[in-house]
């Protein structure tokens, strides 16, 4: 069994080799927790935003998008509550003089203990074999059930501080449980504080006249400002929703895990306008529909976990997180909230200007609630890249590293190789690279052997491998080769696109929703 840290170090250095991230500005030793996206990279971005947005936005009929700008009148976030209350309680180790986010510390103590659980259940398995059942033995077993208490009262210890804003309680609760410095092993902490999390900038010709600005911290407040315009110009009707995708910025002073917590990233939002008192069966709704939507990837479903908040934002009625097993434990991957009326009456009160809906039906205006969904691009970029990635042992005693991307979101979805470099093959395999090219991103390579163009391509992640031979000269067939199960078919060249078609059509994906 490869152990996390093990796993996670290899996922970092595949992401690099194969051109799909780079460290930023790395010829000048880099950025911390800034990261650019290659070639590839670039690619299953692109793949993921997309799918997210066919889904979202043109799958339903009363959702729309847009595109805020990143700048935004400094009194929004005011108005959001950005300025007074968006912070990160944070610790300093005395020792090694190294700074870390307090919540985060415990919850990292608390994913050591899920490990532990974790490995009662393989015991388990392994003791009981086709008879074990899992639901039954975490229901059961005693000595999973004390780990999960534990777990449970420390985290709601902490939600309860938090809420309170009682960071006392928090220091307390890291020296209860001897809770060191990951790095140096000290116990010497200070008090805990709040650090505000906003990249603040100037707008203006001159340092006498230039307006203080903020880098957005999020997207959903360029949507909150817009919903009259929206609603108007686009004669939306109550339900209704909007969606946008776009880059964030956040100074998290303890960003880490390669991609996970960074300070520049991109979210994918969408605000669902209802009707008061309709919130609870739309939060339910939007809580299966983006569940659905994750697992029609298929990346396990026992790989996703609903997480409902113990600590609620003073304004919302509910909120939950579906969370993803990354490497190193379940983390969150989307939010869904409840926001109540609060954004827009904020809005309201700070801009003078009224945001509510007149109901037609109910011959009255009311100020719509709002249900949110919101999902970092970046994050699940990393769940699917760390998924995916596996060693296999093969028949013949060697292995092979494969990429085994949902092939909807492969940067590549098929590599034309000419079994060798004369005899008119390069011709042919260029002119199907030519054909193919009109409707999926396509591959050329003529180096090497045939074996070893295989591996490359698997390792990358590219679905198909399509191989032109002498015989296709005489049949016009192609031997096309499946990356997942390494299958070689003989198919006719102008089956190749219905084929491909069929396994990565956003249609043959969504369907199954």
């Amino acid at each position: 069994m490869i152990k996390q840290d093990d796993q996670f170090k290899k996922v970092i250095s595949h992401a690099k080799e194969y051109g799909y991230v780079f460290q930023s500005s790395e010829i000048y030793d880099g950025l911390s927790a800034v990261y650019d996206y290659a070639q590839n990279g670039v690619e299953l971005k692109k793949n993921i935003r997309d799918y997210w947005w066919k889904a979202m936005v043109q799958m339903h009929d009363n959702i729309v998008g847009i595109d805020a700008a990143i700048f935004m009148h400094p009194t929004t976030w005011k108005a959001s509550g950005h300025v007074d209350a968006f912070s990160d309680p944070l610790i300093d180790n005395k020792d090694s003089k190294k700074r870390y986010r307090a919540d985060v510390l415990i919850e990292d103590y608390c994913a050591k203990i899920e490990n532990k659980i974790d490995k009662e259940v393989i015991k388990a398995e392994k003791r009981f074999g086709e008879a074990f059942n899992k639901e039954e033995f975490l229901s059961t077993n005693g000595r999973v059930l004390a780990y999960q208490e534990k777990i449970d009262t420390i985290l709601k210890r902490l939600g309860k501080s938090l809420e309170n804003e009682d960071l006392a309680d928090v220091k307390a609760l890291i020296e209860e449980l001897e809770i060191a410095d990951p790095l140096s092993g000290s116990k010497n902490w200070t008090d805990v504080k709040q650090f505000n999390l906003m990249f603040d900038t100037k707008l203006g010709a001159s340092a006498e006249s230039a307006m203080d600005l903020y880098l957005r911290p999020e997207t959903a407040q360029g949507i909150f400002v817009n919903f009259l315009n929206v609603q108007k110009t686009g004669r939306m009707k109550i339900p209704f929703g909007i969606a946008q995708t776009g880059k964030a910025f956040r100074n998290e002073i303890v960003a880490r895990q390669f991609i996970f917590r960074m300070r520049e990233f991109e979210q994918m939002e969408m605000q669902f306008f209802i009707k008061p008192g309709t919130q609870k069966e739309w939060f339910d709704y939007w809580k299966e529909t983006r569940l659905k939507w994750h697992k029609s990837l298929g990346m396990g479903d026992d790989n996703y976990r609903f997480h409902d908040h113990e600590k609620l934002a003073h304004y919302a009625d509910a909120a939950t997180d579906i969370e993803f097993k990354f490497p190193f434990g379940f983390k969150e991957l989307e939010g869904i909230h409840s926001r109540t009326d609060f954004d827009l009456k904020q809005h309201e009160d700070y801009s003078g200007k009224k945001l509510q809906y007149f109901d037609h039906e109910d011959n009255a205006s009311y100020t719509p609630y709002v249900l949110e969904t919101s999902i970092g691009l970046d994050r699940m970029f990393l769940a699917v890249f760390s998924n995916s990635l596996v060693e296999e042992e093969l028949e013949n005693n060697t292995t092979r590293t494969v990429l085994k991307l949902p092939a909807v979101l492969a940067p590549t979805k098929a590599a034309v190789f000419p079994l060798v470099k004369k005899d008119g093959l390069p011709e042919v395999a260029k002119q199907i690279v030519d054909d193919l090219k009109w409707s999926f991103n396509v591959f050329y390579d003529e180096k090497d052997a045939v074996g070893k163009r295989y591996r490359r391509q698997d390792a990358v992640g590219t679905p198909f491998c399509i191989t032109v031979d002498h015989d296709t000269l005489n049949d016009n067939t192609v031997t096309i080769r499946h990356r997942d199960t390494m299958e070689q078919k003989r198919v006719k060249i102008a089956e190749l696109k219905n084929i491909i078609d069929a396994e990565v059509s956003f249609k043959s994906w969504l369907s199954t929703i």
